[in-house]
């Protein structure tokens, strides 16, 4: 994947982000380009989710070390900060659904991070447990994606459900009518994310029903409440676990990043005769999808 830089000798070093491709907005022709990975583990594994070891740039955890510039412009300030955080990516092209801004206005990422940790920076973050929680413009590349397959009464299902963030957003899409299960196979992270969800705007859907999060691995889905509308996994595959495409819905959706090395982020649409059509929307960087036991030990 690449990054252009671009100059405006006009406007600020203002930056946006789209998938996995980040440009500083300047001038119509690309003066430098290099690769960069998206979404990188840390190092160990940790044994609680309050005793995180960060180092002071978060970026170097997870691979953006070249994004210094672009975290600084992309972190804001003010008693509004997630609102702001949604106000600048639909301001640089990121975000272009009034859905899927309203939805990450009401569920505050920074809820869903360690304390301490720069929530409204557009960069994946460490979470512990050789876990990263996607940055923004991730989370709002595949709320878009899913969009139409998250109205009311719908079900949704998150692989590799991490800190609850986007489960959470999913349950306000697919509303109390409808179900969103999380699935995760690191206990801690399911504990801690119920805690998360608790304190924000999914509670009352936590409460009822409509949303649970499962201790569980990823790759098998969630049978239980399946055929599924929209399927997110938040981590690569080496190719698409067919647990998963039984479970989706003719006319559903699944949105996967597949790949070892070399990753692209895949939409899969399963037709009414239970086909498949599956196409690439950029390339990405994930930590992969893997057994507990290989996750602890870094893969």
């Amino acid at each position: 994947m690449s990054v252009h830089f671009y100059y405006y000798p006009s406007f600020p070093a203002l930056a946006y982000a789209y998938g996995c491709r980040y440009s500083y907005a300047a001038s119509a022709t690309p003066i430098h380009s290099l690769c960069f990975s998206h979404h990188r583990p840390t190092p160990t594994p940790h044994s609680s989710i309050t005793k995180f070891s960060f180092f002071q740039n978060p970026n170097f955890l997870t691979g953006n070390t070249l994004f210094l510039r672009m975290q600084r412009f992309c972190s804001v300030s003010g008693i509004s900060k997630n609102k702001a955080m949604v106000e600048r990516l639909q301001r640089y092209g990121v975000i272009t659904s009034s859905k899927v801004a309203e939805v990450m206005e009401s569920v505050d990422r920074a809820l869903f991070v360690p304390d301490g940790s720069a929530a409204y920076d557009d960069s994946p973050m460490s979470i512990g447990y050789n876990a990263t929680i996607s940055a923004p413009h991730m989370h709002a590349t595949c709320l878009q994606l899913l969009e139409e397959n998250l109205h009311p009464g719908m079900h949704a299902l998150d692989i590799g459900s991490g800190t609850g963030y986007l489960t959470a957003c999913f349950a306000l899409m697919v509303g109390p009518q409808g179900r969103a299960v999380g699935v995760e196979h690191i206990p801690e992270l399911v504990s801690f994310s119920i805690e998360n969800i608790q304190k924000s705007a999914a509670a009352t859907l936590l409460k009822d029903g409509s949303l649970s999060v499962h201790v569980g691995d990823g790759r098998k889905g969630w049978p239980e409440f399946a055929p599924y509308d929209a399927i997110h996994v938040g981590a690569a595959a080496p190719e698409i676990p067919q647990p998963l495409i039984d479970q989706l819905k003719p006319g559903g959706r699944m949105v996967i990043p597949v790949g070892n090395m070399f990753q692209d982020l895949k939409v899969v649409d399963k037709n009414s005769d239970g086909s498949i059509s599956v196409r690439t929307e950029t390339s990405v960087r994930y930590v992969p999808l893997t057994s507990r036991e290989a996750q602890l030990r870094g893969y």
